[in-house]
């Protein structure tokens, strides 16, 4: 071989060298080592989505990389779980994910595209927060006994909104028609922004909602409050009446909660690390405010805890589910 060849193989091997080390380099540096998508299984202005964001900017700045949010309302969370399914598992596709999609729609759907169980792997539990029921202005209910007295007046019973079949919302108004042995219809919407400007236009009377969206339209005057998901009066609403209190149930005293998952598959280390961030921002006092003012109170927990919570509520969903035959 002449002094020519030797030296171009020698380039060659110097270049591949060079390559395989940039290559080792970048497998070896620790998760995330570009920008991260949330996803959002609600439309903006809603609270999830508001809790959503308020995580994406405290977990950024812990994780040294930016943060986007990817709004995928529609089908309560199926648009949006689909996605998730259709991305790698590494960990640069997470979604946050309400109790309806984890332990409420699996039962509504008899054909359901995704499986609570095995497409997902949890992160974290974000948040909790009441849910409220409330009754527009123009529907004459004051008071929770009112809504019988509305709908035995009214022919087809009372009209209730929701942020879509199979939602929390749908699931606990249409049990509070059952108690009070009363007609409902179910008129869902997508997102709880667009079931909201129907309520305050009287086109529906009563829905469940969220503390968030449902603290300042209350102050207001725009709704009429009527009842609150808890089994204790919230510090945040003590003019409101529990549903225990109202009905003697302990089954509709749930609170709704926010969990972050990703893909199932997704390394532990990466779900290990997006879990350290959120113990940090947890321990912020800037965090929690700006929770607080939404009404969701920040919680800390494991992967783990995204199941107790799951098997928790699917243990009272289902069976309610079953006895108000919603099941299609």
């Amino acid at each position: 071989m002449n002094l020519r060849r030797l030296v171009a193989a020698a380039k060659l091997l110097t270049s591949a060298l060079a390559l395989g080390a940039i290559s080792l380099h970048a497998q070896a540096q620790p998760y995330p080592t570009r920008f991260i998508q949330l996803i959002a299984q609600q439309p903006p202005g809603s609270q999830s989505e508001a809790i959503s964001r308020v995580w994406a900017e405290c977990a950024s700045r812990e994780l040294g990389q930016p943060i986007v949010i990817l709004n995928k309302p529609g089908a309560n969370g199926v648009l949006a779980t689909n996605f998730l399914k259709s991305q790698p598992a590494d960990g640069y596709n997470i979604m946050t994910v309400g109790m309806s999609q984890m332990t409420i729609t699996p039962y509504i759907y008899k054909q359901l595209p995704y499986s609570p169980q095995k497409d997902f792997d949890g992160i974290t539990v974000l948040s909790t927060s009441p849910l409220l029921l409330v009754a527009s202005v123009q529907s004459g209910i004051k008071q929770y006994a009112d809504i019988a007295t509305v709908a035995k007046k009214a022919n087809g019973g009372i009209d209730f909104g929701s942020p879509g079949k199979g939602s929390p919302a749908h699931l606990l108004t249409a049990a509070v028609a059952q108690q009070l042995k009363v007609d409902g219809t179910h008129v869902p919407f997508v997102g709880e922004g667009a079931a909201v400007t129907a309520l305050m236009g009287g086109q529906i009377q009563i829905m469940t909602i969220t503390s968030g969206t449902a603290a300042p339209l209350i102050k207001d005057g725009r709704m009429i409050p009527l009842a609150i998901y808890t089994e204790t009066r919230d510090k945040a609403f003590p003019q409101i009446p529990t549903i225990l209190e109202l009905t003697g149930s302990k089954e509709m005293a749930l609170p709704g909660w926010l969990a972050l998952v990703a893909k199932a598959g997704t390394p532990p280390a990466v779900l290990t690390r997006l879990g350290e961030a959120t113990a940090k921002c947890v321990d912020s006092d800037a965090y929690k405010a700006r929770l607080e003012a939404i009404n969701a109170i920040p919680t800390k927990s494991s992967p783990a805890d995204v199941k107790v919570w799951t098997d928790r509520y699917t243990a009272v969903f289902r069976p309610l589910i079953e006895k108000l035959n919603l099941a299609e």
